[in-house]
């Protein structure tokens, strides 16, 4: 059984579950997580939590993203991107530069009401289920921050952006509110994602790829250990004597390590056996002269 994250490149027309499904078909195993949804039209950086390693979904996906975008001035959709239905069309009477103002003017912290072709729950229902029915319901605005925005390509109607953002920031709604503020409404026309936290485009890999690397017995080349995760944390040994303890979740003490250094109070550090086994992150507790677990990886 694989335990690790895979750097995928998702490409045109897969859903993120679409993904873990081929992966789980490929690698021979259940236990696969995505870390982060990708609408079917979009491409690019999607990070796959194969075996112990899908404790670590929730983690990446707070993480901060980076994208680069074509957003087609003059037309709304239901659907914020031009997959959708067209709902209104507007002459572009703007210049460029006026255009390049109003999309620099997102830069910082914003109110993003969530599209409601999104999987976002209200009261249970997904929204875009809500919408698929005709339904549109009131969604309350939530804070994002765009990071930096950065155009790439400025010939009305169409412009190339990319864009750094925080967690939950969706980009067709990004260029729906730039078309707003411009008075000709927007939509979203193409989607990469090239980055989404310490994961960028030039090492991801596709379905095809993987399959290829699978079948030749060379998947571990690619799949990153669940502790390079934790990389900026220190990392202690615990002597063979005692690997009971940590096999089962238990508090050991600083006697019980191989190595002898200072830990502060409160410090979260990386446990291997005395073999180089990775089993978990745990706390140091100045008072107790040990560690308690925080979050275990055992493999399987």
């Amino acid at each position: 059984m694989y335990n690790g994250i895979i750097n995928i490149y998702k490409e045109q027309g897969f859903t993120s579950h679409d993904v873990v499904a081929k992966l789980r078909g490929i690698l021979k195993q259940k236990k696969i997580g995505h870390t982060g949804t990708l609408d079917p039209d979009a491409v690019g950086v999607l990070p796959v939590c194969i075996g112990s390693a899908t404790k670590l979904c929730d983690m990446l996906t707070d993480k901060d993203k980076e994208y680069e975008a074509v957003m087609r001035l003059g037309v709304v959709t239901d659907t914020q991107d031009m997959s959708g239905r067209i709902i209104k069309e507007s002459p572009v009477m703007v210049t460029e530069e006026e255009a390049a103002r109003a999309i620099l003017s997102f830069v910082g912290e914003y109110a993003q009401i969530p599209p409601m072709y999104s999987a976002l729950k209200i009261n249970g229902k997904k929204l875009y289920e809500l919408a698929r029915q005709g339904k549109e319901v009131e969604r309350a605005p939530r804070p994002v921050t765009i990071y930096d925005i950065e155009i790439l390509n400025n010939r009305l109607p169409e412009i190339i952006f990319r864009t750094a953002c925080s967690k939950g920031t969706y980009i067709r709604t990004l260029c729906h509110d730039i078309g707003e503020k411009l008075s000709c409404g927007a939509a979203m026309k193409a989607l990469k994602r090239t980055k989404a936290g310490r994961f960028t485009l030039d090492t991801a890999i596709t379905l095809a790829e993987l399959e290829k690397l699978c079948g030749e017995g060379r998947v571990e080349e690619i799949l990153i250990p669940v502790e390079d995760m934790f990389e900026g944390l220190a990392s202690l040994h615990v002597a063979a004597a005692y690997t009971g303890l940590i096999q089962n979740g238990n508090r050991f003490y600083l006697k019980h390590i191989l190595e002898r250094r200072r830990f502060a109070d409160r410090e979260e550090v990386r446990v291997f056996d005395h073999t180089g086994r990775f089993y978990g992150i745990f706390l140091y507790e100045e008072e107790q002269q040990g560690f308690k677990p925080k979050k275990m990886f055992l493999g399987e």
